[in-house]
């Protein structure tokens, strides 16, 4: 089954340093990008992540420091990546947890005011989870009656990907070949940044997710603790976070 897509929608995946989203870097990023007509495009960058490569974390994907020691930095490749997906929804495999989060950093970090508005994400590793409870090769596997080869390459990885979210919407007539749908029946839970730090609750308001404060709406805690936004734009969190954040105090601002 074809995709149904009123714009385009760009699978992809990153290979990097290691797991902490705030911390870590992209030493490989792939993109396949699927248009509306059916055309489709793909572009796959080694990174210079400008830190160590850990010993573990090449193991996994083979990825070396000296492999990546002349490529470019995500510095000098952000414009590129955000061209190539500015116009696009989002799709990968575990992305709404890690992939989107971490790029959202990085972008963050080369200066791209990157966000989600405007677009929705299709983790399919959610659809997954939901009705096989699998791994990305057990997936490929499962669905595709294929041996994911190559696995850990962020490419072969984005590849299958977008092969099984076409065959789970051929496996399953319940899921509706629309990404807004798509991109509802993968969200484990409402949160207004990636890091899933700052959630909404039932009256559609921003609360804390962590700390003190989990439960508590924001804006409550900004008005009887302002030294909490302080506290956490010098604090060791997400830059998408911090931005969030300074968007919720900006908007309580401009309503007074």
């Amino acid at each position: 089954m074809e995709l149904k897509l009123s714009k385009p929608i760009c699978f992809f995946d990153l290979e990097t340093t290691g797991i902490d989203i705030g911390k870590d870097r992209i030493v490989e990023i792939s993109i396949f990008k699927v248009f509306p007509n059916g055309n489709k495009e793909s572009k796959t960058w080694l990174v210079n992540p400008t830190i160590p490569i850990p010993p573990q974390t090449t193991a996994v994907h083979g990825i070396t420091n000296e492999k990546v020691a002349n490529e470019p930095t995500f510095n000098e490749l952000a414009t590129q990546v955000y061209n190539m997906i500015k116009d696009s929804d989002l799709a990968g495999f575990n992305s709404d947890r890690f992939d989107i989060p971490l790029l959202a950093e990085e972008m963050l970090r080369a200066g791209v005011d990157f966000d989600m508005k405007g677009r929705v994400s299709v983790d399919v590793q959610t659809v997954f989870h939901k009705m096989e409870e699998r791994t990305l090769g057990a997936a490929h596997k499962f669905y595709c009656g294929k041996t994911l080869e190559n696995a850990h390459s962020a490419e072969a990885d984005t590849m299958a990907t977008y092969e099984i979210l076409k065959a789970q919407l051929d496996r399953y007539p319940d899921l509706e070949n629309d990404m807004k749908s798509l991109s509802e029946f993968t969200t484990r839970k409402r949160i207004a940044d990636f890091a899933g730090m700052i959630a909404f609750d039932k009256d559609d308001e921003e609360i804390f997710a962590f700390g003190k404060h989990k439960g508590v709406k924001v804006n409550k805690v900004l008005e009887t603790e302002p030294g909490y936004f302080s506290w956490m734009q010098n604090a060791d969190f997400p830059l998408y976070t911090k931005k969030v954040l300074t968007a919720i105090k900006l908007r309580k601002l401009n309503t007074k």
